[in-house]
């Protein structure tokens, strides 16, 4: 009796430990399927996190899009490259001293010096093809605008169209810049015949061995309120280079240029209204000289050409180049249309062994082999010049000017670079003149003008 009794008491507590076992084990069956859905919905919104933080770095890192790097000046860059800003400048500070031969010219000695170029500006790319510089020069005390334009590239690598003020497509010495010339100066002729920067649009197409370049153009920047006329002047350019590498350079060109002056008043002389030429050039070539030959200011269009050459062979270097002007003289004016002339050959030769480089029909900026910032000794540079400009043609049949004037002019130099981005310059020049003025009789006639000049220069 007991015994049955104990063991349907053992058979009841073992059938509720199973019932609790097996509620117990569907409760732990219901709980892991809660901590699994829990782990799924943990992992998506892990990923969603991490989809997020990736989404936000991509965004860090384009709102962040930005390169600088050092050329000369800083130069800020979207990464893509195509948006670009750098600031420009340049300063050239000279001295000169010029023996005027007072005895024959009235003029007296000059030892001064001036502020030649002092220029700042920026340059830059927006939205991948549209290049852009503007730059002004505040040597002196006055403002000049000088490059202020843009370009379009987005037609092919080697085309592209430009508007805005910038030079007129003539001669290898004007369209190097001042900062790669290798005298103080250049050639008389790019001064005497006025080949400058004017405002218009032009057309460019550049290879490595060759350049096109053609544009119209209205007045400079100097005249643009007072002459606002149509365009006046057309100018268009030719380069060849049939061996361009590296320390190896052979050139070919020509130009040519056509301009009027702006003439309203066609009955009364009045230089309020009217635009008129005369061509003149410096002594000794250089910019603190007088100008010892001259014509008078009477002509009304003129019609320039050139050609050029030059031979870069390792350190040694020759270029030159041959002009001609023809100019017609205004109705309003007695005299005869005369033909003037200007030419120059150069030589130079790196002792230290760099050479210059070329690009785009134009000589660049040389890469100085040992830096004086690195312990290096620079880049010496030894060169001569013999320049001509010749304002004799017709000059009696002009009532102003019966010899308005002829200028052989020898020059020697020598230039230090100190590095890539600044050199001195010494220039040791003399000019021969034959006849030169205007409004008496051959008053400079048999002068000789001597000069020296230096300069100290940086650009960025």
């Amino acid at each position: 009796m007991n015994w049955k009794s104990n063991s349907g008491r053992n058979v009841f507590v073992g059938g509720v430990f199973a019932a609790l076992m097996s509620t117990s084990i569907g409760a732990q069956a219901d709980g892991i399927h809660r901590v699994e859905a829990d782990l799924e919905t943990m992992q998506a919104q892990i990923r969603e996190l991490q989809r997020e933080v990736a989404e936000s770095k991509k965004a860090a890192k384009k709102d962040n899009d930005l390169k600088v790097k050092w050329n000369g000046a800083p130069e800020l860059s979207s990464k893509d490259g195509n948006f670009k800003m750098k600031v420009r400048g340049r300063l050239q500070t000279d001295y000169n001293a010029i023996n005027q031969d007072r005895a024959i010219t009235g003029s007296p000695s000059v030892s001064a010096m001036e502020l030649r170029r002092a220029r700042l500006g920026v340059q830059g790319t927006v939205w991948g093809d549209v290049d852009y510089i503007l730059e002004a020069d505040f040597a002196n005390d006055a403002v000049s605008m000088k490059d202020a334009y843009f370009k379009y590239t987005g037609w092919g690598k080697h085309f592209a169209i430009q508007v805005g003020n910038f030079k007129t497509f003539n001669s290898l010495e004007h369209l190097t810049s001042s900062n790669y010339i290798e005298f103080l100066e250049r050639a008389s002729f790019v001064e005497a015949f006025g080949i400058d920067r004017q405002i218009g649009i032009g057309l460019l197409l550049t290879d490595k061995h060759y350049t096109l370049s053609a544009g119209l153009f209205g007045p400079t920047t100097g005249t643009e309120e007072t002459f606002m006329r149509d365009v006046k002047t057309g100018s268009a350019r030719l380069t060849f280079a049939p061996i361009n590498e590296e320390g190896r350079v052979l050139h070919f060109g020509g130009s040519w240029r056509y301009r009027e002056g702006a003439t309203e008043n066609r009955t009364n002389i009045n230089p309020n209204n009217d635009q008129f030429f005369r061509y003149r050039a410096r002594g000794a070539d250089l910019h603190l000289a007088n100008r010892f030959v001259s014509t008078p200011q009477i002509f009304d269009q003129d019609n320039f050409w050139g050609i050029e050459a030059a031979y870069v062979h390792g350190p040694w270097s020759i270029q030159g180049e041959y002009t001609q002007l023809h100019a017609d003289v205004s109705p309003l004016f007695n005299g005869v249309d005369s033909t003037y002339r200007g030419w120059y050959i150069e030589g130079s030769w790196f002792l230290t062994g760099e050479t210059r480089p070329y690009k785009d029909g134009a000589f660049q900026r040389v890469k100085v082999l040992n830096p004086v910032f690195e312990g290096g000794h620079g880049a010496w540079q030894l060169l001569a010049r013999y320049d001509v400009i010749d304002l004799n043609d017709n000059a009696s049949l002009i009532a102003t000017c019966t010899m308005c004037g002829n200028q052989n002019t020898w020059q020697l130099g020598v230039n230090w670079h100190l590095n890539n981005h600044a050199r001195l310059m010494f220039n040791y020049n003399q000019s021969d003149i034959t006849g030169g003025n205007v409004g008496a009789t051959n008053v400079n006639d048999g002068a000789t003008i001597k000069g020296f000049g230096a300069r100290a220069q940086v650009d960025w």
